[in-house]
């Protein structure tokens, strides 16, 4: 079975320097897994790897929609399966980058679709969750309670979308997600990044404060312009900067929730991710360059899949770490 390769953790994490060198040592080409660097335009905020940051090596699934459009995590699986196709003709293992949990699960579980989104029944359901907090996942756990078993219950946006599936199908979300999900064939290995949780926040912290000094604010002005579709004002910094540049937050109030809000985020996404199954961790904490950070990576895929590296015996052993240990 060809084999795709897949590295994820937060948000800051070390990822990107880690994956570009990666993609070098097997001689093969990057798919992004971010939902906010699909969109041009979205640059700084979404911290997209610049073209002397990519190092010559092949990027996919960035830069591929404006800002205007809609997309979905079963958008991203149809753009992207002919690209790991065209890698394995190519007798290359694909490395997908990111840390968008939707995006991966719709990988490497299948993904279902559902009906397509009611903009009109969800600010119905949006007023409702307004009018009373909680009100929408009690009505998710009466209709669907498996469905609310696997949401937390102020997870509003996929409490919204369960209801918005069961409404318009008249079916429960989690039955349709188990007759209409099949896994795609291919072997994952998923390989994950953690980092102590204090040096963690410390990086996200200096992440927000670059991408105010390299004009984040402008950014986020011209895509405010440009009237874009929902979802991107959505993106954690843009929504807060958008509140700036329209009066009702001070610069100081902005940079300061986005640093908050991006770290609770990461919190969120390690969350998702330990629901998901076979991914094997790495503790990262004190490598502070891309070099570093690989080197742990070399070591595990060494010792667990040397077939990746041709003429290369397995040797040591990465550092690895249990989850629920850390952040």
């Amino acid at each position: 079975m060809n084999q795709v390769l897949i590295l994820l953790g937060p948000t800051g994490v070390g990822k990107t320097g880690a994956s570009v060198l990666l993609a070098k040592e097997l001689d093969t080409e990057i798919i992004g897994a971010d939902s906010m660097q699909i969109y041009r335009t979205m640059d700084i905020g979404t911290a997209k790897p610049s073209g002397e940051e990519r190092g010559g090596v092949p990027h996919h699934m960035i830069d591929v929609v404006d800002p205007s459009e809609a997309f979905s995590a079963g958008r991203y699986v149809e753009m992207v399966l002919p690209i790991i196709e065209s890698l394995h003709s190519r007798g290359k293992v694909p490395v997908i980058v990111g840390g968008t949990g939707l995006y991966i699960k719709a990988l490497t579980r299948g993904i279902f679709t559902g009906p397509s989104a009611d903009w009109g029944l969800r600010e119905e359901l949006l007023s409702l969750e307004e009018g009373e907090k909680g009100s929408l996942y009690c009505r998710l756990l009466a209709l669907d309670p498996e469905a609310a078993a696997r949401i937390e219950k102020n997870d509003v946006r996929r409490t919204v979308r369960a209801l918005e599936v069961c409404l318009r199908s008249r079916e429960r979300i989690s039955l349709l997600q188990e007759k209409c999900t099949a896994p795609l064939p291919y072997e994952f290995i998923k390989i994950g990044l953690t980092r102590n949780r204090e040096e963690l926040y410390r990086l996200i912290d200096a992440r927000v404060d670059d991408m105010v000094r390299s004009g984040f604010e402008g950014e986020v002005k011209r895509l405010l312009d440009g009237r874009p579709d929902r979802t991107p004002l959505q993106a954690i910094g843009y929504r807060e900067f958008a509140s700036f540049l329209q009066g009702q937050l001070t610069k100081e109030e902005a940079v300061s929730l986005t640093k908050r809000n991006t770290r609770r985020y990461a919190k969120r996404q390690f969350t998702w991710f330990r629901k998901e199954e076979g991914i094997r961790w790495v503790d990262v904490t004190g490598r502070l360059t891309s070099e570093r950070v690989f080197s742990c990576l070399k070591e595990l895929l060494l010792n667990s899949h040397a077939g990746l590296f041709p003429d290369r015996p397995p040797r040591g052993g990465a550092v690895m770490y249990n989850i629920e240990d850390g952040a």
